[in-house]
């Protein structure tokens, strides 16, 4: 298979321009947890496009809208009168009308189809890659024009009324005091969902509509929580979907060894949950692997802070003597395991503990002066933590220890200075120990 910029090129435009304006509105609907809703109208339409069919005996664009967007806004009422009014959660009402609907459209499909230029698979995987075969005559074809002009539609309407959107989308009562009418806002973006689904139905089919409605947006959502640059990430994806499911289904076949091309719209949809399934395992704060390492982090700040608190308490009890703690003690007290090892290796690294030898073999650890400095600032929290509690809760001497050192580790330098002004500034903890000023460790 080889590739035609004069082919391959409109298929890639008709695929972006899709992928585009199904992800701009994908993303309201993700933010207001109605990503079914994408699903629920790209189903439910199929009874106005047969009935717009039937009616019309054609595949005119009018009728077809039409059909679909008095379909999508009554589907939109129903959910909600149903959630309303029959107090069935919104999910589970979606799902009853949505598949009424599309079981509907299916019996109405299959009554016409022999009397009606309709094809079944059409609905299901569109004809993007015969979108060329307008071009022959050297102008636009009519399908890229049609998608051109829904694009235009979603941008204008996100544009226009993005604060409206944006508003009612994360808080609707919000909305309603600064005088937004949210229904009106959920109505039209029901109305425009239903307009974009039709648009995009015969050329990629429902599956990359409902593809690229949900999965952008949330792929977008994975690696950002600001709306803005939420829209512009899940344009960037489902224009990479587009794109590399195109290349895809061109090439992919042959480099496993099979003589075939793979169908675009649906290989654009895989390419799309590829994306995703990269977002859930990179993504820095809500991937699987970013999570994972945010958790080994703070538990690896937390083993080393441990051993400060440790080393630090070592010394105090020996005042005046030069000894380091040995470091199968340091181990058993924090756990013998890789997290407390790695976590020696990297205090010995950046320099806040040294080793040395004690009794002719056997290694210690003991403070630097920057160790030290880090030691004290922590020893400090723990024990103004300690006198907070003993005044404020009157909890006894021995039940101060466990909560102060869960604390200790989440107190910020200004929290420190607020405590200390609140207990006008104690030297002492409830058990007698003084507690060290920074600037005097």
């Amino acid at each position: 298979m080889t590739w035609d910029w004069a082919l391959d090129g409109w298929i890639i435009l008709a695929g972006v321009l899709s992928a585009t304006s199904c992800a701009l509105l994908g993303n309201y609907l993700v933010l207001r947890k109605m990503s079914l809703m994408g699903d629920a109208i790209s189903h439910a339409v199929l009874p106005g496009l047969a009935i717009a069919f039937i009616l019309s005996n054609s595949r005119s664009a009018w009728p077809m809208f039409m059909g679909a967007v008095i379909v999508g806004v009554f589907t939109a009422l129903m959910i909600e009168a149903i959630n309303r009014y029959g107090k069935v959660e919104t999910g589970a009402a979606m799902g009853v009308v949505f598949s009424t609907l599309f079981a509907i459209g299916l019996v109405l499909i299959r009554q016409v189809a022999d009397h009606v230029d309709l094809d079944p698979g059409c609905v299901l995987y569109g004809n993007i890659v015969q979108i060329p075969l307008d071009a022959f005559g050297g102008g636009i074809p009519p399908a890229i024009t049609n998608l051109a002009v829904v694009l235009a539609l979603n941008a204008a309407f996100v544009a226009l009324l993005y604060k409206e959107l944006k508003i009612s989308s994360f808080d609707p009562e919000l909305a309603t005091t600064q005088g937004i009418n949210a229904s009106w806002m959920h109505y039209a973006l029901m109305i425009m969902t239903a307009v974009t689904t039709v648009a995009n139905f015969e050329v990629v089919g429902s599956i990359l509509v409902i593809a690229m409605l949900i999965v952008p947006p949330v792929v977008a959502h994975l690696l950002t929580d600001r709306l803005g640059a939420m829209i512009a990430l899940s344009l960037v994806v489902a224009i990479s979907a587009a794109m590399g499911g195109h290349v895809l289904a061109l090439f992919g076949p042959g480099w496993i060894g099979l003589d075939a091309t793979a169908n675009t719209s649906a290989m654009m949809a895989v390419v799309a949950g590829m994306l995703l399934a990269l977002a859930l395992l990179f993504s820095p704060h809500h991937g699987l692997i970013g999570r994972a390492y945010h958790r080994w982090a703070l538990a690896q700040r937390i083993v080393q802070q441990d051993i400060l608190g440790l080393l630090y308490r070592w010394h105090e009890m020996r005042p005046g003597e030069n000894q380091p703690l040995p470091r199968e003690h340091v181990l058993e007290a924090v756990g013998d395991g890789a997290l407390a090892r790695w976590a020696i290796r990297s205090l010995l690294r950046r320099c806040h503990v040294e080793s040395r030898i004690v009794g002719g073999c056997e290694r210690g650890l003991e403070l630097s002066k920057e160790g030290r400095a880090a030691a004290t600032q922590l020893i400090r929290s723990h024990r103004l933590w300690e006198v907070y509690l003993a005044k404020h809760f009157n909890l006894p001497p021995d039940h101060l220890h466990e909560p102060a050192e869960r604390m200790e580790h989440f107190i910020t330098d200004e929290l420190h200075e607020q405590l200390a002004h609140d207990l006008t500034m104690p030297s002492h903890d409830p058990h007698g120990r003084s507690i060290p000023e920074p600037d005097n460790p």
